[in-house]
C-alpha cells in the first residue's frame, strides 16, 4: 500500500501512509470548526485488533442520519461507517464535484495514484479495511477477515467473504492477491533484470518475500513477513481483477499465477503491459468486461472533462448502495459553489478559501457546511535531480527557503479560515498531534522562520548562478496556489531569483510536469490517514513516489529502521531523525496543515466528511435523499 502519505482534491497526493468532521446530516444548516485529533493508537500497535475508538474529529451536534427506512444515529465518538441495517437501494441520482479528470481504473499505477482517481476507485473496490474519519483503521468484514496466526515470524491469514464476486460474477479469490503481490514485488523482473510493473508502492513485495500461500481458486490466503513491518495492516489493500489481466495477456489463470509466484517478468510481459496502460482512460471507458467492480458501484459512463457515472452494483453481496446512481461532475473548483446552489452538484469539497466560505454561508438553509482540520500538509518540493537547478546547489535551496514568506502565506490565506493556523515545521507530524513539539524541538532550529532577503541574495551570489529561474509547478487552475506563487515571487525576486508560475492542468497527470521532471519547485500537498511510515515511499531513495529524486543514505537508513519494527518508541525516534535530516539537507519546505471546507445540499442525508485522505465521498454509498423510494 502506498500513503495518499499521492494528486489532488487540492492537489493532495496519496503516498504510502499514506492518497478528508463527522456529520450525519440533520436537515438544517450548521457550521462548526473542528479540531483534529491525534491519530488513534490502534494503527501503531501490531497485534491490537482494529476497532472503533479515538476522539471524534468534530464536535457536531447533529450526527444522525434521517433517511426514512435508513435512519441511523452516529454517536460523537464513532468515526467509522454507521450500520444502515437492512436497506434497499433508492432510485435517483446524487451528484458530487471533482476538480480534475478521471484518468484510470487502475489507481494503483504510479502515475495514476491521485485523490481524484482514488475517489472513483474506492466506489468500485472492496477491501479488508478502511480509514475512519480520524485515521482509525476499521475492518470491513463484509469483504473479509484478517487473523494474525503468528507474531514471530509475522504470519497473517486473510479470508475473503464466500459470497464476494466481481460484478461480472467471477469469484474474488486468492488469485487476485497472488497477482497483486507480483505486481508490487520489485523482484518481478525480466531477463534484463528490469522490473516490468509500475506500481505506486512495492511494500507488499519488499516485506513479504514469498507469494501468498493458498489455493488460487480459494477464498483464503496467508502471507509471511521476513521481518516486522510498521504498517502491516495496510499492506493488503485493493486488488485488481487477475482474470481480466490473464485474458488480456493471452495467459490462462494457471499460467498467470505460476509466473506471478516465480517472479517471471518475461512470462508476465504482456500482463504488465496491460496492467500499466490497459486501464487508462482517454476518450471513453474501457469495455465493460475489462472494468468489473468489487464494491457497491460499477463504472457505467465517462465524458472526458465533464463527468463520471457510477451505478449500483447488482452483484454486490454486502450492504447495497443507498442511492442507485452517482454522477461525479468534473469542473474547476471556482464553479462548485454555484453548481451546488443550482443543484447541479449535491456535494462539494472545494479549496478552502475565505471567498468560498462566505459563498457557502450565503446559501443559508439550502446547504450544510462542514469546517474541519485535515491530515494534509502543503509544501514546496525541490527537484533534486542532478541536472536540475537545486539538485546540486544547497546554497540555492537555502536562498529560496530564506525568501519564501511562509508566515505571510499563512496570515493571508489560511488564518482567515482558521485563526489558530500556524506555520508547519514538520512533514511526518501535524501540529495538532501530541508529538509535534518534541519532533520540531529535535529537528528544526528556526533558521527559516523569518524572511531574510539579504542573506538569500548573498547565497545566490555564492552559488555563481546569475538570476536563477525557478519554475514553480502545480495543478492549475488553483486560486490559493496562484496567490502563494505570487507572494513567493514578490519576495524571492527581490533576493535575485526569477520566479515563474508554472501551473498547468496536467501537472500531476501521466506524462505531466511532475513525472517528467520539468519543474524546479513543485507546490502541492501530501494527504495522510495515520500510517506510520508513509513518508518512506516519498523520500527514500527507492521510494516509488520519490518524484523529487531525493537521495540520502542516512534518511534511507532511518526509514528502514522505522519500517522494520512495531515499537512506537522506535517509530518516533527514527521519524524525528528523518525530520532533522530533511531540514539539514532542505529536502523540501513545509508550509501549513490544510483547513477543510465541504458542503452538501440539505436534502442529502448521511453525508460525513473526514480529516483523512479519503475525502468527503468516503461513505458516499450511504448517502440518500430521505424522500427517495427504494427499488
Amino acid at each position: 500500500m502506498s500513503l495518499i502519505v499521492v494528486g489532488n482534491l487540492d492537489d493532495e497526493l496519496y503516498g504510502d501512509v499514506a492518497q478528508y468532521d463527522t456529520q450525519g446530516v440533520a436537515l438544517k444548516k450548521y457550521t462548526k470548526l473542528s479540531a483534529a485529533v491525534a491519530v488513534a493508537a490502534s494503527s501503531a500497535l501490531l497485534f491490537t485488533a482494529c476497532s472503533p475508538g479515538g476522539e471524534p474529529t468534530t464536535d457536531n451536534e447533529a450526527d444522525q442520519g434521517v433517511a426514512e427506512g435508513q435512519q441511523y444515529t452516529v454517536e460523537p465518538e464513532d468515526t467509522g461507517k454507521a450500520d444502515l441495517g437492512d436497506i434497499e437501494t433508492a432510485e435517483g441520482t446524487i451528484s458530487v464535484g471533482m476538480e480534475q479528470d478521471f484518468t484510470s481504473y487502475n489507481n494503483m499505477m504510479a502515475d495514476n495514484y491521485s485523490t481524484y482517481n482514488s475517489q472513483i476507485a474506492d466506489r468500485i473496490s472492496g477491501g479488508f479495511n478502511y480509514f475512519g474519519t480520524d485515521g482509525t483503521i476499521y475492518p470491513d468484514e463484509e469483504f473479509g477477515t484478517i487473523e494474525v496466526e503468528s507474531e514471530d515470524p509475522l504470519v497473517v491469514k486473510y479470508t475473503i467473504n464466500d459470497d464476494a464476486v466481481w460484478s461480472d460474477g467471477t469469484p474474488i479469490t486468492a488469485a487476485d492477491y497472488i497477482f497483486k503481490w507480483a505486481v508490487e514485488n520489485p523482484r518481478t523482473v525480466d531477463s534484463n533484470d528490469e522490473t516490468v510493473f509500475t506500481p505506486v508502492s512495492t511494500t507488499f513485495g519488499e516485506y513479504v518475500p514469498n507469494a501468498p500461500e493458498g489455493d488460487p481458486d480459494g477464498k483464503e490466503f496467508t502471507i509471511t513477513y521476513d521481518e516486522p513491518y510498521a504498517d502491516w495492516q495496510l499492506v493488503v489493500d485493493r486488488a485488481l481483477p487477475a482474470h481480466v489481466v490473464a485474458e488480456q495477456s493471452g495467459l490462462s489463470m494457471e499460467e498467470l499465477i505460476e509466473a506471478a509466484r516465480n517472479n517471471d517478468g518475461d512470462a508476465l510481459a504482456e500482463a504488465a503491459e496491460f496492467w500499466n496502460t490497459g486501464w487508462n482512460v482517454t476518450n471513453a471507458l474501457p469495455d465493460e468486461a475489462l472494468i468489473p467492480s468489487s464494491g457497491p458501484y460499477v463504472l457505467t459512463d465517462f465524458s472526458p472533462g465533464q463527468s463520471v457515472t457510477l451505478t449500483a452494483n447488482e452483484n454486490y453481496w454486502g450492504t447495497p448502495a443507498a442511492t442507485q446512481t452517482l454522477t461525479v461532475r468534473i469542473a474547476s473548483a471556482d464553479t462548485h459553489v454555484q453548481a451546488l446552489q443550482n443543484g447541479d452538484m449535491n456535494a462539494i469539497e472545494p479549496q478552502a478559501t475565505v471567498d468560498t466560505l462566505e459563498q457557502l454561508e450565503g446559501l443559508g438553509d439550502q446547504a450544510i457546511v462542514h469546517q474541519y482540520a485535515q491530515m494534509t500538509y502543503e509544501h514546496l518540493d525541490f527537484n533534486h535531480a542532478a541536472d536540475s537547478l537545486f539538485g546540486d546547489s544547497y546554497e540555492l535551496r537555502q536562498a529560496f527557503a530564506l525568501c519564501v514568506p511562509r508566515q505571510q502565506i499563512i496570515d493571508n490565506l489560511i488564518k482567515p479560515l482558521n485563526p489558530d493556523a500556524e506555520v508547519l515545521n514538520a512533514r511526518e507530524y501535524f501540529n495538532f498531534q501530541d508529538e509535534y513539539q518534541e519532533v520540531i524541538d529535535y529537528s528544526y532550529d528556526g533558521s527559516y522562520d523569518e524572511v531574510d532577503i539579504e542573506a538569500a541574495a548573498d547565497l545566490i551570489e555564492q552559488s555563481g548562478v546569475d538570476t536563477p529561474t525557478v519554475r514553480i509547478g502545480y495543478a492549475a487552475p488553483n486560486p490559493r496556489r496562484e496567490q502563494t506563487v505570487s507572494m513567493i515571487k514578490d519576495s524571492c525576486d527581490e533576493a535575485g531569483f526569477d520566479i515563474q508560475d508554472y501551473g498547468a492542468q496536467d501537472f500531476f497527470g501521466p506524462g505531466g510536469g511532475l513525472s517528467s521532471g520539468d519543474w524546479d519547485v513543485a507546490l502541492f500537498a501530501w494527504a495522510g490517514s495515520g500510517q506510520i511510515v508513509s513518508g518512506r515511499n516519498i523520500s527514500h531513495t527507492d521510494g516509488a513516489q520519490n518524484d523529487a529524486q531525493y537521495s540520502n543514505e542516512d534518511v534511507d537508513a532511518a526509514w528502514d529502521i522505522a519500517a522494520s519494527t512495531v515499537d512506537p518508541e522506535v517509530h518516533l525516534e527514527q521519524r524525528k531523525e528523518v525530520e532533522k535530516l530533511h531540514w539539514d539537507t532542505l529536502y523540501n519546505i513545509p508550509l501549513y496543515t490544510h483547513p477543510g471546507i465541504a458542503a452538501n445540499s440539505a436534502d442529502i442525508a448521511n453525508v460525513r466528511s473526514t480529516a483523512t485522505q479519503s475525502g468527503l465521498q468516503w461513505n458516499i454509498e450511504q448517502w440518500v435523499r430521505p424522500e427517495a423510494e427504494a427499488e
